[in-house]
């Protein structure tokens, strides 16, 4: 019962953290993030990417055909040396927003995290037997990042560093390759998204409106 209790208790701390204002921003940042119009992208971008979270164990249900990969599985660790040798990217850290890390480079980090793993779903898409609900996730993806980049010129700064685009190229020589690259993407699509989810969450003041209620 005692353990219960302490669950419960770090499970609504944990809640509190994450619907908090961001401490960080400046005056006109924190004008722009309670603009009516931002919020109505930020919850479009949350709302997009639940979307997302949820169709991530569809889509590698559908077209990974190799029972060991597992999307939550604790073997996803022992993949490394696969990754680096098929050549997949790190995703973009991101960080909570700090006098280090601002606003900016939040929205910039999610959006080329985005187009990174829309990149790769590209790139192995072709290879894959069935390929339907990489297609939709792939779109989803696409929006969420058009959305996110929205934001990004709402800043009210001219020293926006817009998001770069690195071409991916995989090595799949293989079946096998093929398989652990789609596996491998999603498992990282997921943790991306998870993080996305926490950094939006902190921007939705709808949040803190559901609370007061």
């Amino acid at each position: 019962m005692h353990i219960l209790i302490v669950f419960a208790v770090l499970y609504y701390m944990t809640d509190l953290v994450c619907s908090a204002p961001l401490p960080e921003l400046s005056d006109a940042q924190s004008t722009l993030v309670a603009n009516l119009q931002f919020q109505e992208i930020v919850q479009r971008s949350r709302s997009l990417t639940e979307k997302i979270l949820l169709s991530i164990p569809e889509t590698h249900k559908s077209c990974i055909d190799i029972e060991t990969l597992q999307l939550n599985s604790s073997d996803n660790a022992k993949l490394g040396i696969m990754a680096t040798n098929i050549g997949i990217p790190s995703v973009p850290v991101l960080k909570v927003v700090s006098e280090k890390f601002s606003l900016e480079t939040s929205l910039r980090r999610m959006s080329e995290g985005l187009q990174l793993h829309r990149d790769m779903l590209s790139s192995v898409s072709p290879r894959l037997g069935k390929t339907d609900k990489v297609t939709e996730l792939t779109a989803d993806i696409r929006d969420l990042g058009i959305q996110i980049n929205k934001m990004l010129k709402m800043l009210p700064t001219e020293t926006v560093v817009q998001p770069t685009s690195t071409p991916v190229a995989l090595r799949l020589p293989g079946e096998y390759e093929v398989q652990v690259a789609a596996h491998l993407t999603l498992v990282q699509l997921q943790s991306f998204g998870q993080d996305m989810i926490r950094h939006l969450r902190s921007l939705d003041q709808s949040n803190e409106e559901e609370t007061e209620s």
